[in-house]
């Protein structure tokens, strides 16, 4: 067992996949483009045919439609309606994304700070120019707030603006560490798997392996779980933040 190490870290290594004079196209980009391809391909075929009595891929299509069609419309009102392709798109981008991330020789591309942060700061400039639109000037009454005596100004408007000013890092810090802790949890778990195997041979470690490989389905039944919940949960507080821009 001292030649073997469990390297749970290892697994979010970008490595070139082609490019060259210093210009490289990791596997993240590649599982980008690969969202981002999978998405509107899985619609084009689920509403190509469309037919009086759908059939199940055209009903999981309409589903996913309603859903998010659903979330903006129940948190903006019929204001959502214009951020409804964002919305739609944002939500299946990172669950493509986590779900990718979950096959064999793939990559979460979630599981890398720079890349929730990019989709982070994309939602709260979204947000300060939809509320610049709609407030004008006015939106910067808000670090100010509402019946607070003058002479707090100079203690309340910074804590105010720190206030908001970390959203995008909280936003993006919620994805990003529960995609890597997901991901270190299974590559663990697989590891020990081999070591009891290539430790205590076949006849013994194989047994005593069955135990990893249970813990390993629950964790990816875990993960499908967690994938779909963070997707919900960046998207859902993307239509609060964007309600918040309309609304005040």
């Amino acid at each position: 067992m001292a030649g073997h190490k469990i390297d749970a870290l290892g697994q979010f290594e970008l490595h070139p996949v082609f490019g060259g004079l210093g210009i490289y196209f990791t596997q993240s980009e590649l599982m980008m483009v690969i969202a981002a391809i999978i998405v509107p391909v899985a619609i084009y075929f689920g509403m190509r045919h469309k037919a009086v009595v759908p059939g199940r891929y055209q009903s999981a299509t309409e589903m996913c439609y309603e859903f998010i069609h659903g979330m903006a419309m129940g948190t903006m009102g019929i204001k959502g309606k214009a951020f409804f392709p964002f919305i739609f798109a944002l939500f299946f981008f990172i669950l493509t994304g986590n779900y990718l991330g979950l096959l064999p020789f793939s990559f979460a591309f979630t599981s890398h700070i720079v890349v929730t942060v990019t989709l982070a700061l994309l939602v709260f400039l979204l947000s300060i120019l939809v509320s610049l639109k709609n407030q004008g000037l006015k939106f910067f009454a808000h670090f100010m707030p509402a019946g607070a005596p003058i002479a707090m100004a100079p203690l309340l408007v910074p804590i105010e603006i720190l206030s908001y000013l970390s959203r995008p890092i909280s936003l993006s810090i919620r994805l990003f560490a529960n995609m890597v802790a997901g991901h270190v949890m299974l590559e663990m778990f697989a590891g020990f798997t081999i070591l009891l195997v290539s430790g205590l041979g076949l006849a013994l470690g194989g047994p005593l392996g069955i135990l990893p490989i249970l813990l390993n389905m629950a964790l990816v039944a875990l993960e499908l779980l967690v994938g779909a919940l963070q997707a919900y949960v960046f998207a859902i507080l993307t239509c609060m933040y964007l309600q918040e821009a309309i609304e005040h």
